[in-house]
């Protein structure tokens, strides 16, 4: 059997290479272009370099776009939970200032504190500019009107309620406040 494999091995190196093609007319012209279909190679190439382009250019466009995404997911999400977190903060501030007679149990109250506001700032909060500063709107509740006077002329911010924080530039909580007026 393997003296047949070999023999038939054998024919089809002898034998001659027949062209099965169906005699075409040429296209090629001088330019090396081809007519069939009245598309010449170059306008081809053009074509598929130009979806080629529009491809990566859909692709660049996509990738910025999600990455765009995710960052404002992640600020959606850590302005949600820092919106969470202000009412406990708010707590610990009223519990330092309330008057303690155990000086270590206070102590240890500052020290809690302490350690929110620095997980804050490592999030880029910071506290909205209130005391002494011109009303705004964008950035102030006005939940009272107070009587101006020379240290707190009229549309200033006389007193507050509660503080306002900001998210690197993006309003959290408005500060509660009364404006002299």
């Amino acid at each position: 059997m393997n003296q047949d494999l070999e023999h038939a091995d054998d024919l089809q190196q002898d034998a001659p290479i027949e062209d099965t093609a169906p005699d075409m007319p040429d296209t090629d012209t001088a330019d090396g272009d081809n007519v069939a279909d009245g598309i010449t190679l170059n306008e081809a190439l053009e074509e598929a370099n130009d979806r080629y382009l529009r491809l990566v250019a859909e692709f660049d466009n996509y990738r910025k776009r999600t990455a765009r995404e995710k960052l404002e997911t992640f600020g959606n999400a850590t302005a949600n939970v820092v919106e969470k977190l202000l009412p406990v903060i708010d707590n610990f501030e009223r519990a330092v200032e309330a008057p303690c007679t155990d000086e270590e149990y206070h102590k240890g109250v500052v020290m809690m504190l302490g350690q929110f506001q620095s997980f804050l700032e490592k999030l880029g909060v910071t506290e909205v500019a209130a005391l002494g500063e011109a009303f705004d709107p964008n950035l102030h509740n006005a939940i009272k009107q107070a009587e101006a006077t020379e240290e707190f002329p009229e549309g200033t911010v006389c007193e507050v309620f509660q503080k306002g924080y900001l998210l690197n530039e993006r309003l959290i909580r408005p500060a509660m406040v009364a404006v002299a007026g």
